[in-house]
């Protein structure tokens, strides 16, 4: 096992962490409690220390989920908890709030979801441009001050936000989204924090699923499935991503004996950063795979060779953000 240190604490933590999103079912076709608390307890018994979470997945469900687990797991106490505030809903409507009113309810919820007397890493989820950064981080380092958590962390953010953050709280982790198709956190919020000392917990290390070798021209997302609106899922990109997630699984089983998930999460923590990469899972099976992306390296000639078969395959990419179908709107823009 590998681990990383939390910036400015005693928490250490696995490199790989599990991440909840699809335990909570919402955007991701529904949930099953045995199923998720299963995984949960597999990715601990894989050596997994750091479990993410957030109260919008499944509009608590994945909390609960996790809570339970680790109550019921006997290794429990060594497990990291990260989770994050700031989103609101009315119905199934969701939207940013991070008010100070805002994150003192949700940590309350958190808590009594997650079973705890505290959060170890407590993440902004979304950076809420109705309500000043200056209030969201004052209240941030509030509850760190009383000892409610552990870590103060954003996601999401942009460098100009983390800035304006750090005026009023100390931020240890940063949470941005990172993987082999989708770096744009690489060309600033990660050397910011390298330069800075803020850990990264970088997530979609798997692209929503493309980087498991598991999907197909043929495959279909229905209900909620986020993928649907996602344009990388659609025609005209998604056979050309397949193609290169192809090649990309040969070139791994044939160099080095992995999976193309193994590939895509060590590239991560090779050439992305030295923090942590999530890995999402729903099922015990989906957590197998994760120590075989650890105790090895990708050299420079794999690098190489992994950036020719990327540039070979996906030679256009989708124009709409990450942002723009996976951001919640503010306040204002939505009709409670």
């Amino acid at each position: 096992m590998e681990h990383a240190r939390i910036a400015d604490t005693d928490m250490k933590v696995s490199r790989i962490g599990l991440g909840t999103w699809a335990i909570g079912g919402s955007m991701w076709g529904g949930t099953d409690r045995e199923a998720s608390i299963a995984t949960v307890h597999a990715a601990i018994d894989n050596g997994i220390t750091l479990i993410d979470t957030a109260p919008v997945y499944g509009f608590g469900t994945s909390e609960r989920y996790v809570g339970e687990a680790i109550a019921d797991h006997g290794d429990g106490d060594d497990v990291v908890i990260a989770t994050k505030v700031g989103l609101n809903w009315k119905g199934k409507k969701i939207f940013r709030d991070s008010r100070p009113e805002r994150i003192r309810a949700e940590i309350e919820a958190s808590l009594d979801r997650l079973q705890t007397d505290h959060i170890d890493i407590y993440q902004v989820h979304w950076p809420d441009d109705e309500t000043p950064i200056r209030e969201t981080a004052e209240t941030m380092k509030e509850l760190y001050d009383e000892g409610l958590i552990r870590a103060i962390g954003v996601s999401n953010y942009s460098v100009g936000q983390m800035n304006e953050f750090r005026r009023h709280a100390p931020l240890h982790v940063s949470q941005p989204p990172y993987n082999l198709f989708e770096r744009d956190a690489g060309e600033d919020v990660i050397p910011y924090c390298a330069e800075h000392g803020i850990t990264v917990l970088s997530y979609s290390g798997l692209c929503r699923g493309m980087l498991t070798g598991k999907l197909s021209p043929s495959s279909t997302f229905s209900g909620d499935d986020l993928r649907r609106k996602d344009p990388k899922f659609q025609p005209p990109y998604f056979e050309r991503y397949l193609d290169a997630v192809k090649k990309l699984n040969e070139y791994a089983l044939w160099r080095y004996g992995r999976t193309v998930m193994q590939l895509a999460i060590r590239w991560v923590l090779d050439f992305g950063h030295d923090g942590v990469a999530l890995w999402g899972a729903r099922t015990p099976e989906q957590t197998d795979p994760m120590p075989g992306a650890l105790g090895w390296s990708l050299d420079e000639a794999a690098r190489v060779a992994i950036e020719e078969i990327v540039a070979t395959h996906v030679t256009e990419t989708p124009e709409r953000s990450l942002a723009s179908f996976l951001g919640p709107p503010h306040r204002s823009r939505i009709t409670l």
